[in-house]
């Protein structure tokens, strides 16, 4: 249906998705919007484009293309948008990685524990917040598990930057982002990707196995920096979905990182974040 006059920004995801969900706290205050879910990155391209060639009111000066970075280009050393041709990439990985944040985890947690005291039916079951030490220490480990495949998937994502490969090379084998591969270790992820790479090397000359052990070799010396772990770099460069299905694997008993997410989208601080913020702006001046 046409929206005369109207704005629109095109994200990831369906009506439920986390990606609608933060472009609605982004919008806070801003009228006159449409959010236009888009469904998946692969499909992302050909629906916005059929989209467009619906409503004839739309032109490139009202609207704008927000999803996740994912894989297709590195973060920035500027906290920002990041712009890959038609499309505003988030400086994270993806939307879950602004949730993943001690703090607010705790903070969570010690509602619902407060909640079950106030009321004794409440099925919450997790008793207390261990603390934003022990929860820093259970994404931490997490990402640390995670450090090999996620060289292995950005070695994956560079090499789909080639024009040629974007269409064909996905940067996992196991369905997609918080399905993730057993065992973790990085031998088989490497023998894993590499087989994904022959079976189209044939069609596409300039990707190669060679070229992804240069772009392996790279990452994982970068993943091991102390610097990378001290910083908390892996909270910007690994895929939150990712973590987040390691960080329930690791600790079950732990709580629903789902139902979290979902009290987090409405609760983090989205003025923490400087790309989120310049988003915010881009379509304030639409």
């Amino acid at each position: 249906m046409s929206v005369v006059n109207g704005k629109f920004i095109f994200c990831e995801g369906k009506e439920k998705s986390y990606d609608r969900a933060l472009i609605n706290r982004i919008l806070d205050g801003i009228s006159g919007v449409t959010i236009v879910p888009s469904g998946g990155k692969f499909n992302f391209s050909g629906f916005i484009d059929g989209y467009l060639d619906s409503q004839s009111n739309i032109n490139d000066q009202n609207y704008i293309i927000f999803r996740d970075r994912d894989f297709d280009q590195d973060p920035s050393s500027n906290i920002g948008l990041i712009r890959l041709g038609k499309y505003y990439l988030t400086h994270r990985a993806c939307v879950e990685n602004y949730f993943l944040d001690a703090d607010l985890i705790d903070s969570y947690w010690q509602e619902k524990y407060q909640e079950k005291q106030d009321n004794p039916s409440s099925k919450w079951g997790h008793g207390n917040s261990p603390g934003v030490g022990v929860i820093s220490q259970w994404i931490e480990s997490a990402a640390r598990n995670l450090a090999g495949y996620q060289a292995v998937r950005w070695s994956l994502g560079n090499l789909s930057q080639n024009p040629a490969g974007r269409s064909q090379i996905k940067t996992t084998w196991t369905g997609g982002s918080g399905q993730l591969p057993d065992p973790l270790v990085l031998d088989d992820c490497r023998t894993k990707a590499v087989q994904l790479i022959t079976q189209f090397r044939d069609a596409v000359d300039a990707i190669t196995p060679e070229k992804f052990e240069e772009n392996l070799d790279k990452y994982q010396e970068k993943f091991t920096q102390e610097e990378f772990w001290r910083q908390k770099q892996y909270l910007i460069w690994f895929h939150g979905k990712d973590i987040q299905k390691q960080m329930q694997k690791q600790q079950s008993q732990y709580i629903s990182l789902s139902h979290f997410f979902s009290w987090a989208i409405a609760n983090f601080e989205t003025d923490q974040h400087p790309d989120l913020m310049e988003l915010q702006g881009m379509i304030e001046q639409l």
